[in-house]
């Protein structure tokens, strides 16, 4: 077969991890959605219910840094398709829990735990892929597409699942789940590879392009002398900024994946179908808003710098975030406050790529260790969120919940200021000299 003469292979790959990190969100939000369903099959309350929600989390939020570490090591096909192949094994488990079981609430909790380890290596391993595949000047825009899944993937999620839940029950949504995962996967095993280098359908000029862009070697086991140390990372006044704004990111994230849906129906009285299409619109705004915050972050970047477009457009999304929550939590009718607060969703997904693109840029060949040290920030804060938003609600209101979460986003956009994104992390010298 003739090589093309100039191809977008890169593109094609970032499209199918837009489609992993979709399929990735119908798998945890399924739950959300019939979460009521559930409780009500099982005489679980609102508050055991959100421990189900919190295992997944803390799971997830445990297994980011290894998560990252293997990818790093063993790189992002394989880890991905084990990845993904091992969550919709547990997807499909939910779907076998009996109410006859004395210990069903421990099963539940137990499966989603497993499921979340499976699922926290789906961002450390995309962003090691785009350390590997994408040119710096490309990486905002490259992890806003990855990131519109999440909208995309938590958008379709409701009205597909409720629509099972209605005709056929909660427990056949899993199922149709797990197979959607398993399917994916293999898909990307069969399509991908860990470098451009080794990929027969990437083109002399595109993998040209590449290597010029990116800000490390070759990714062919040279990289493996590149590795940041620990010791550099934990030094790193970056890394904890940001990975203290993204704990608050995912604290306000888990306002909308876990609870919005809830709110909707039984705090502001909509019904099933209404909440699922409101919860959808929301959902559609962080789909549309993550790629445009990464197209302009990587304008700003190439006209004023990697201050201005990465960390300038976190600060003022995440800003907005904050006000729009603090409106929509008062606004008077559903239908304002659905509109208001989709809008404080997308404006949290705007500033997504940042997060992403400065720690592939910082860390290089160990982008996936640091991003998933960063990302098990934001899944302790979205753990913390669904244990404490019930508790919040039920001594203060729902308002005092999204109060918080306002807080929240804005001590995030301060965390900002104290990043600099051209602060590389050195290699450590032991394994540079080896």
């Amino acid at each position: 077969m003739n090589e093309p003469a100039n191809s977008s292979v890169r593109w094609f790959l970032i499209f199918w991890l837009f489609v992993l990190s979709a399929v990735a969100f119908l798998d945890r939000i399924n739950i959300s959605i019939a979460g009521s369903s559930i409780a009500s099959e099982f005489g679980l309350s609102k508050v055991r219910l959100g421990w189900v929600f919190s295992a997944f989390l803390v799971g997830y939020a445990l297994f980011q840094t290894l998560g990252g570490w293997l990818a790093d090591r063993l790189g992002p096909r394989r880890v991905l398709t084990l990845g993904v192949l091992w969550w919709g094994l547990f997807t499909a488990l939910t779907a076998t829990v009996s109410n006859r079981l004395a210990g069903a609430l421990v099963l539940f909790i137990a499966i989603r735990f497993l499921l979340g380890a499976g699922e926290a290596i789906i961002y450390p391993a995309s962003n090691q892929f785009v350390a590997r595949w994408i040119p710096s000047k490309e990486r905002g825009v490259a992890n806003g597409v990855i990131f519109a899944g999440v909208g995309v993937g938590a958008g379709v999620t409701p009205p597909l699942i409720t629509f099972l839940l209605i005709h056929y029950g909660w427990r056949l949504s899993f199922w149709i789940s797990a197979g959607i995962g398993l399917l994916v996967g293999v898909v990307w095993y069969a399509i991908s590879r860990d470098t451009p280098e080794g990929h027969p359908r990437v083109s002399a000029a595109e993998l040209a392009s590449i290597q010029a862009g990116r800000t490390f070697g070759p990714a062919t086991g040279v990289e493996q002398k590149e590795l940041v140390s620990w010791t550099t990372i934990l030094k790193s006044k970056e890394v904890w900024a940001i990975t203290f704004s993204y704990f608050c990111y995912g604290y306000v994230a888990w306002i909308f994946l876990g609870w919005f849906y809830i709110y909707l129906k039984e705090v502001r009285r909509l019904d099933l179908k209404s909440s699922a299409t409101h919860t959808s619109l929301l959902f559609l705004a962080m789909a549309a808003c993550a790629p445009l915050g990464g197209v302009l972050s990587d304008q700003l970047a190439r006209e004023y710098g990697e201050r201005v477009g990465r960390c300038g457009v976190a600060v003022v999304a995440l800003s907005f975030t904050s006000i729009l929550l603090l409106l929509g939590s008062r606004a008077a009718s559903a239908e304002l406050a659905s509109a208001v607060l989709a809008g404080g969703a997308g404006a949290l997904y705007f500033s997504q790529s940042s997060f992403w693109s400065v720690t592939a840029e910082i860390a290089g060949a160990s982008a996936g260790t640091v991003s998933g040290f960063m990302n098990m920030g934001a899944q302790l804060g979205g753990a913390v969120t669904v244990a404490v938003t019930p508790l919040i609600a039920g001594w203060f209101g729902w308002s005092a919940s999204f109060y918080v979460a306002a807080g929240l986003a804005a001590a995030g956009a301060v965390a900002w200021l104290a990043v600099d994104p051209s602060a590389k992390l050195a290699p450590s010298q032991r394994e540079t000299s080896s």
